[in-house]
């Protein structure tokens, strides 16, 4: 097996961002291992994308507990790969993982409770081979279970050196102010908040990332293509061998209707008129806010990564591409 060796100049075309008020600096790029890199992946082609992630700048890699399928296999693939390629490269690596959806059985394995979270992180570690990982977060918000219990398992995590930041996912703007006020009073800022947040779902802009702005939390951006919509594959129509095409998933059929072409159709001759791709358009739109620390883009291979990694040649928009981009999405 040949030895993997990082390319000379994989700094020179990344762009770094601050990640809030913290000394953190993430790419403008992170890759997620959510989907294509589980146990009924190819393991190569996996590590490929790592590969060529790395080659490009792209530091920070992305996990959560239950990541597959089957859940926590992307984790273990992420573990071998990391021994086999990045063992001498661990310290230009940030690896963040997660915890708070359903990952075993009964009323420990979901959620937001100190029981969970802790075991949930002692086998992400032991999965990945890691004495640590750079951020956790918990995953989504847990109603049933006190804030400051969830709060309180992030600041242990940083004081057992088990993580050496925190963060949240999926929080609304009110629930994300509480937990950074406890936090801040438990010593362990929130570093970064994880929103899905895209051209077509912007929800983020009610508030939530006026609180991160206030608070000096950094914030990274998942799905920002849509599951697949802000790129050429839905131009047409629904192609057999796509996310909406299978009856299992976040993208239904029903998701991808005629109105919703159209926009794509619109937004992909604005985007070409850019000299750009679809997908590249979508993520530099969300770059465009410097709140925004980072995007976190999935790859089913190197080609589509390098076509993601194309968006930062050109991050600017004139005031009539935002006013058209607003029209088109009304």
């Amino acid at each position: 097996m040949e030895k993997y060796i990082a390319k000379n100049d994989r700094y020179d075309t990344m762009k770094y961002r601050r990640c809030g008020k913290s000394g953190l600096m993430l790419p403008a790029l992170s890759l997620g291992l959510w989907h294509n890199f589980g146990d009924v992946d190819d393991y190569k082609n996996g590590k490929q994308i790592l590969h060529t992630a790395f080659d490009n700048g792209i530091t920070h890699f992305d996990l959560a507990n239950n990541y597959g399928p089957s859940p926590g296999s992307a984790e273990e693939n992420f573990g071998k790969i990391l021994k086999e390629s990045f063992k001498g490269y661990r310290d230009e690596l940030i690896i963040s993982s997660k915890a708070g959806w359903g990952m075993w059985p009964g009323p420990y394995g979901d959620l937001g409770s100190k029981k969970y979270l802790v075991a949930s992180l002692d086998q992400s570690l032991k999965r990945m081979g890691l004495d640590y990982v750079d951020i956790f977060y918990h995953h989504r918000p847990d109603p049933e279970t006190p804030l400051e219990e969830t709060m309180g398992a992030l600041d242990l995590f940083v004081r057992q050196g088990k993580a050496l930041y925190v963060g949240i996912s999926s929080y609304s703007a009110e629930d994300t102010l509480k937990a950074s006020k406890i936090l801040k009073e438990l010593g362990t800022p929130c570093l970064i908040h994880q929103p899905k947040y895209s051209m077509m779902d912007r929800w983020v802009e009610n508030g939530l990332l006026d609180v991160i702005e206030d608070e000096g939390i950094g914030s990274i951006a998942f799905s920002p293509l849509e599951q697949g919509i802000l790129t050429s594959k839905y131009l047409k129509g629904i192609p057999k061998d796509s996310r909406a095409a299978k009856s299992t998933g976040f993208l239904q059929e029903n998701q991808v209707t005629e109105v919703v072409i159209n926009k794509a159709i619109k937004l992909n001759n604005l985007a070409l008129e850019r000299g750009q791709t679809l997908a590249q358009m979508a993520i530099s739109w969300l770059l465009k806010d410097k709140r925004i620390t980072s995007v976190l883009v999935g790859a089913s291979s190197t080609n589509q990564l390098l076509d993601n990694l194309g968006s930062l040649k050109n991050l600017s928009f004139t005031t009539e591409e935002l006013q058209e981009i607003e029209t088109i999405l009304k």
